[in-house]
């Protein structure tokens, strides 16, 4: 059986997709195949972003890592004077990205 993935950029790079082509109903092709979190180059079909389903031990760490990462990064936004966002969205959001690393720390199916 094939692991399942997540690539380096956590799907965000699908996220935009998804959101122009609903703003403006265009949108560029997916990659047929993106850079993993533990260094393959695999098809974007073996992908995901939730955590249930990522089977690859190596993404699995590289995705706790990484939502850790984000997390913090989101939380010093919002505590910077002049930010787009205000502090409670912040917390908020860095709180949903703690969520995410804990679930991708947690067992498959998880």
């Amino acid at each position: 059986m094939d692991d399942i993935h997540i690539d380096t950029k956590l799907r965000a790079d699908l996220a935009v997709r998804e959101m122009l082509a609903a703003t403006f109903r265009l949108a560029a092709d997916a990659p047929a195949t993106v850079t993993s979190g533990c260094g393959q180059q695999v098809p974007l079909a073996m992908t995901s972003g939730n955590p249930g389903v990522v089977t690859c031990p190596s993404c699995r760490a590289f995705a706790q890592r990484e939502h850790l990462r984000l997390a913090d990064q989101v939380a010093e936004f919002g505590l910077m004077p002049g930010s787009a966002i205000s502090a409670e969205t912040a917390m908020t959001a860095a709180a949903k990205h703690r969520e995410l690393a804990a679930k991708f720390a947690g067992p498959v199916g998880g």
